[in-house]
């Protein structure tokens, strides 16, 4: 039995088990489990069965326990008056022949229970639950133990002896259950903080995060639900569902080292401040020296006028190309190259305009990072996994750190097998698992529907999939996947409640 229950990890299902058992082990009719509560200072109704009246509450029977707690304590004393309080707060087994003459003890709640059913509770065993620490953790109630005719009759030595044992087995087996139960509840919280800790780093990391897992479990549901489709074979059971979601909760870890003006990056001139500010005051004074030279009668009106349209068409463009929202033309990127021939005086002292770094950052093309900082984003991947693999998952967990650090990596391999994209050198070889493939649609899917990112515009439903069509065709994602997830309308359920309503058009993509 101490083997059966140590293996269950349905807590619910452990509950009943342990009555049922108890039951059994002592043929009695009827029986109740109570658990302490969290703050100890009551006892929670867990099963409560009577075989007589076909009553079962609690446990696996879907039929919920609606009485209210047991108090342990009365007006800041001791509850003596009933037989499971007594029980736990004296640690102390308890064996009745007949509860309607028992002393000491208030029985009239069950006598109101026996008025209304027609019952009649007459033995009664109630044995303490213990842990490892000798501490109490719950009370076993047995009732009405019958011989073999069916008549009650009162519970013996040997039933004393007997429960007890199985109440210390059930109290191992509900630590042990209660344990890893907890040990799983600290590696989520921790992880929920660390991902919190992004949030409060980069608002755009954070919203994304939590939308990548939302989206990435919505997939797996969906692919548990396939019973004639592509993936038809495939079903995640619940430790599988567990990592991915992990997996999705920690894709961008890796972001916490990122420096926060590159995450953040809204405008191709932002830092610790958006230089384009700095310009514009240099513009400020270009006009004041312009209006000098109009004063000093080195210009005139005419020439002050058109160099003062001038500066301000160079700030207006300037300010353009800066936020990055759209591909940068040729044009434009001319433009800005002869920009840096404009000398400006400042204190008396001739400056450029525009430095080259300033130019440099101007002059890119998509977005507002450049190479080089794009790199530093990217590299996120390869810190997330390094991060993560430090952390010691159990058994059921071990691929958090490989899903987590491959959502980067594109289906499409070169003439070594090596996958494009970015990611640890270890795990670019590896052939992608499913789970890699649902995490890769997501943070794109999610990345193109966002609309709180400063940099960029968010795309409609349509203009969404139809760039994962595009990538599709470039072996950049799972054909089947993303033919899946268009096809089984999950964009649709996240849509309706992640994007505005601006953003959900109509979709008529087909990927075949």
């Amino acid at each position: 039995i101490g083997y059966a229950l140590g293996k269950e990890k349905n807590f619910d299902k452990l509950m009943e088990e342990i009555l049922v058992t108890a039951k059994e082990f002592a043929n009695s009719d009827a029986g109740t489990l109570y658990m302490v509560s969290e703050d100890e200072q009551s006892l929670e109704f867990k099963v409560v069965q009577t075989d007589s009246l076909n009553i079962k509450m609690g446990g696996i029977s879907n039929n919920p326990i609606t009485w209210p707690n047991l108090p342990l304590y009365k007006n800041g004393k001791g509850n003596y008056e009933n037989v499971a309080a007594v029980c736990a707060l004296e640690d102390r087994l308890i064996n009745i022949s007949d509860v309607y003459f028992a002393q000491g003890f208030n029985f009239e709640g069950t006598k109101k229970f026996d008025a209304g059913t027609g019952y009649r509770s007459k033995s009664m065993l109630v044995i303490p639950m213990k842990n490892h620490e000798n501490n109490i953790i719950g009370v076993l109630q047995l009732l009405n133990k019958l011989d073999k005719d069916g008549k009650v009759i009162t519970f013996t030595k040997e039933d004393e002896k007997l429960i007890e044992s199985l109440a210390s087995q059930a109290a191992i087996s509900i630590t042990n259950n209660r344990l890893i139960k907890n040990l799983e509840n600290l590696l989520m919280d921790f992880l929920k903080v660390i991902a919190e800790a992004i949030n409060e780093k980069s608002r755009y990391t954070g919203g994304h995060i939590n939308r990548v897992a939302e989206i990435t479990h919505m997939i797996a549901q969906e692919i548990n639900k396939d019973s004639i489709g592509p993936f038809k074979d495939i079903y995640f059971n619940e430790d599988e569902l567990k990592q991915l979601d992990i997996s999705a909760w920690m894709h961008d870890i890796g972001k916490i080292t990122t420096p926060e003006h590159i995450v953040d990056k809204a405008t191709k001139l932002e830092t610790i401040f958006d230089r384009i500010e700095y310009i514009k005051v240099k513009c400020e004074l270009w006009k004041k020296e312009v209006k000098i030279n109009l004063l000093q009668q080195n210009i005139t009106q005419t020439q002050y006028n058109n160099q003062i349209t001038k500066i301000d068409e160079i700030v207006s463009f300037l300010e353009r190309v800066n936020k990055g929202s759209e591909f940068l033309a040729d044009e434009d990127y001319n433009k800005i190259q002869d920009l840096r021939n404009i000398q400006i005086e400042i204190n008396g002292k001739m400056e450029p305009l525009l430095n080259e770094n300033e130019i440099y950052n101007l002059s890119v093309r998509k977005g507002t990072l450049t190479d080089e900082e794009r790199d530093i984003i990217n590299n996120h991947v390869i810190v997330s996994y390094n991060m993560l693999k430090k952390i010691s998952f159990p058994k059921k967990l071990k691929k958090v750190p490989i899903i987590a650090g491959s959502h980067h990596k594109k289906i499409k391999v070169n003439k070594d097998g090596v996958h494009y994209g970015y990611g640890a050198k270890e795990l670019m070889s590896k052939e992608m698992s499913l789970e890699d493939r649902i995490l890769a649609i997501a943070d794109i899917f999610e990345a193109l529907t966002a609309s709180d990112r400063p940099y960029k515009k968010a795309n409609t439903l349509s203009q969404s999939l139809r760039i994962l069509s595009f990538m599709v065709k470039d072996e950049e994602l799972d054909k089947e996947l993303v033919k899946f997830f268009i096809d089984k309308k999950i964009y649709e359920k996240y849509a309706k409640k992640n994007l505005k309503p601006e953003q959900i058009d109509e979709v008529d993509i087909q990927i075949k």
